[in-house]
């Protein structure tokens, strides 16, 4: 048993917690929270946190697991087992593992994650037999062989081509035939039947994908570069692709584009949660959710609250329902606009959550000179060749790229560019960077796109569906116009709408909500009264 000095891994479980929030550099954000809200009493699936520390050991070891530590794994598994009342690699009864990443900052989509961990030919036919719902196993199924060849092995993307969206189940046991096979071509192996070989292969990973060029370009890009490692977060699976009583989604306890005190999201029934973060599926307003899930959303509107008023700032929450019951996957601090940051500060000040001095350092000077961003000028003659969702407010215009890399590239040579996608991912932050504004044709107000651009401070559009764009052809069509790299693009943020060519911009000057924030004015006197000053005035 290790010392508590040289504790690798922390339990969270309700009454078995380890780990707590003040432990963020050791645990991450995400793991240090998860164990908070488990001692709070909140609905979080039990499961370990592998500590930073392990991580920068790994790395230390020429990316070599530490000694010892997959026998603390194997501990940590068996306590997992009993809290669940499962077991890992059991056909009977099957504990299935979602593995996570997870640094003391935020770092969204940046590095890896592998969900439906465990499952092999005989824990797929196993989960189908217990639910009486083999589509559902088989779902779980594909999608754990192409996360895993993908994060684990390496294999690109585009090699697990087959959706499943409209699938029925002999065509998704088609579908995991074909990736096996794949696996098989691309790696030289059989996929990997054996459940604890697949752990241990998933934590190596994570562990590796904190030196991913797309992970060390974003710790450039935000300053955090002195960071330890990521933490990895070892969960039981709960499961939103079950049926229609299921469902996953992503809640901002306020909005991130405006500051609103409203809750503010998206979330697909029946759907796992990659399907929103990585914008492969248009998801609905968290709204909707209240018909078609009422229950869930009472309860998730009521979480809003208390997780605000623990953790004292406007949270990024992920969920699942599982068969009518809500879970909590992640709470952590929300990214957003600069708007939203100033009148989210000036608002809890108001509400009793934060002080004056703890708003003013929420708010800094990158996000204060983004409120005097400049608009397209209303007198101009704009016509929408698409709209979209307004997914990071202001204009922008450029020409467009179509590859991440090559935005990168012509924005170092001067050019200002539009990088336009049918989805972003974590490998495009150094073209998103480079960008003036991001175009997608697919995802919602939550995907990577939004919540990269909201905290970048970049205009973006997101799911604008009449876009059929060809990266490989570099050629965008929308209304039977087409568009190639030297076009140029106008795409306001704030409506969601894109315009062909140059749109003319104007100056903005600073809001009413950003001159409260920098003098702290008193609220307007009652109608009918004059301040002070002006009635000096009035009497000179």
């Amino acid at each position: 048993m290790p010392s508590a000095k040289d504790k690798r891994i922390y339990f969270f479980a309700p009454g078995k917690t380890e780990g707590c929030a003040a432990q963020k550099d050791l645990l991450g954000g995400k793991g240090a929270n998860l164990c908070d809200m488990t001692r709070a009493g909140l609905p979080v699936p039990p499961g370990f946190v592998i500590t930073t520390q392990a991580c920068a050991d790994y790395h230390k070891r020429g990316q070599r697991l530490p000694p010892g530590l997959m026998d603390e794994v194997r501990d940590a598994l068996a306590r997992l087992e009993k809290a669940t009342r499962k077991r890992f690699g059991d056909p009977a009864r099957p504990l299935l593992l979602s593995v996570r990443s997870g640094a003391a900052v935020s770092m969204p989509g940046m590095m890896d994650t592998i969900l439906n961990l465990g499952l092999n030919d005989a824990v797929t036919a196993g989960l189908a037999k217990l639910t009486g719902n083999r589509r559902f196993a088989l779902d779980c199924y594909q999608r754990l062989i192409s996360m895993f060849g993908e994060v684990v092995m390496g294999i690109g993307r585009d090699a697990f081509d087959v959706g499943p969206d409209q699938l029925d189940e002999d065509q998704l046991a088609q579908v995991v035939d074909h990736y096996k096979q794949v696996y098989h071509d691309r790696t030289g192996r059989d996929w990997p039947q054996e459940p604890f070989a697949q752990l241990e292969a998933a934590i190596g990973a994570v562990f590796r994908s904190w030196n991913a060029p797309r992970a060390v370009r974003y710790r450039q890009i935000n300053s955090i570069e002195k960071l330890a490692g990521t933490a990895v977060t070892v969960q039981a699976m709960v499961f939103g692709n079950a049926g229609d009583d299921c469902a996953t989604g992503v809640a901002f306890t306020r909005n991130p584009s405006t500051g609103k005190n409203e809750l503010y999201g998206e979330f697909l029934v029946n759907a796992q949660g990659e399907d929103i973060v990585a914008g492969l599926r248009t998801p609905l307003p968290i709204a909707e959710m209240k018909h078609a899930l009422p229950r869930m959303y009472r309860q998730l509107r009521s979480l809003k609250g208390v997780l605000e008023t623990r953790y004292r700032d406007m949270q990024d929450i992920e969920f699942t329902v599982e068969h009518g019951k809500l879970y909590l996957l992640q709470t952590r601090t929300g990214k957003r606009t600069a708007a939203a940051a100033v009148k989210i500060a000036v608002d809890m000040v108001r509400e009793g959550l934060i002080d004056r001095k703890t708003a003013i350092g929420r708010v800094d000077a990158a996000q204060m000179a983004q409120l005097c961003r400049p608009r397209f000028d209303p007198a101009a003659v704009k016509i929408p060749i698409a709209t979209g969702l307004p997914a990071s407010p202001g204009p922008a215009v450029g020409r467009i790229a179509f590859m991440a890399d090559e935005a990168e590239r012509r924005a170092k040579a001067g050019e200002k560019i539009i990088l336009v996608r049918v989805e972003t991912d974590t490998n495009d932050i150094g073209g998103m960077h480079a960008a003036a504004g991001i175009l997608t044709a697919s995802g919602g107000m939550t995907s990577h796109a939004a919540v990269e651009a909201r905290a970048m401070g970049k205009p973006c559009v997101v799911g604008a569906g009449m876009l059929a764009i060809n990266a490989k052809m570099r050629r965008l069509t929308v209304g039977g116009r087409t568009f190639g790299p030297d076009d140029w693009l106008s795409i306001d943020g704030s409506t969601g709408d894109v315009f062909a060519g140059q749109v003319p911009v104007v100056q903005t000057r600073p809001t009413g909500g950003m001159r409260t924030f920098l003098g702290w004015s008193r609220p307007s006197p009652p109608q009918g009264t004059m301040p002070r000053s002006s009635r000096r005035k009035s009497n000179s």
